[in-house]
């Protein structure tokens, strides 16, 4: 159970690290903001385990570099679904 920031912040971080999950992901499983998961993981983590807050910034900027691809891919899905429902 998490009680504090702390606990709050590495429990987050572990999670990310372990799925390779996005913010949004992280920020939905948790029940929390996006901007929370963001600065327990970006900036409080820091000050609490350096190590584990290298590890999870590894994945953060992995996702970051393919963000482009992840929105390219979501248009075009949602034009082909779009393309589908006009062909019934």
């Amino acid at each position: 159970m998490i009680e504090t920031l702390s606990d709050r912040a590495v429990e987050t971080a572990r999670y990310i690290i372990e799925t390779k999950c996005t913010v949004r992901q992280a920020a939905k499983h948790f029940g929390i903001s996006k901007s929370t998961v963001h600065k327990d993981v970006a900036y409080r983590l820091r000050d609490i385990d350096l190590g584990l807050y290298d590890e999870v910034e590894k994945v953060m900027q992995f996702n970051k570099q393919q963000r482009h691809i992840r929105g390219g891919m979501a248009t075009k899905r949602k034009y082909q679904l779009e393309k589908e429902k006009k062909s019934l």
